[in-house]
């Protein structure tokens, strides 16, 4: 018995380091890709997340605060002082809807508009930074949208 749990506590220990963890992996992509981004969104004066709701906004000119929280998967706590900065900076404008007060609708200015010619810039210097193939880059995503369908339904299920 002491062999069966000295091999368990070994092949234990190896398979909880922390190089062996997809959490772990995914993390740190994560923080890469943030920093791989820094540079190319300060000199518009965005962080990440903001550039995100700009990307959301780029498919569809106006949306909710709500319809954007379910896009980026933010709650409004989160969104809101985002969208100051975002609105204060000149990118949106967020209105009440007249339909129903309850609703924010954040729309893209001019100057909103005109970032997304930047933005394919942006995207060139990031697909640069990766190293990766348009086929690789498809294959990543595609398997990184699986993971997260899959862990949402596991929590939903749960």
């Amino acid at each position: 018995m002491t062999t069966k749990v000295a091999k368990f506590d070994a092949l234990s220990d190896e398979v909880l380091t922390l190089g062996k963890q997809l959490c772990f992996a995914v993390y740190s992509a994560a923080h890469a890709f943030n920093r791989a981004y820094k540079p190319l969104l300060d000199r518009f004066g965005l962080t990440y997340p903001q550039y995100l709701v700009l990307l959301a906004l780029w498919q569809q000119d106006s949306m909710t605060v709500k319809r954007i929280g379910e896009e980026l998967g933010l709650d409004s706590g989160t969104l809101s002082p985002l969208l100051k900065r975002l609105e204060a900076a000149g990118y949106v404008t967020r209105l009440r809807d007249p339909a129903d007060e309850r609703q924010v609708i954040v729309s893209l200015t001019e100057n909103g508009r005109d970032l997304k010619d930047e933005a394919f810039g942006i995207l060139i210097e990031i697909g640069k930074a990766t190293g990766c193939s348009l086929e690789e880059v498809g294959e990543l995503r595609e398997a990184l949208h699986r993971l997260t369908q899959r862990l949402a339904n596991d929590q939903h299920e749960g």
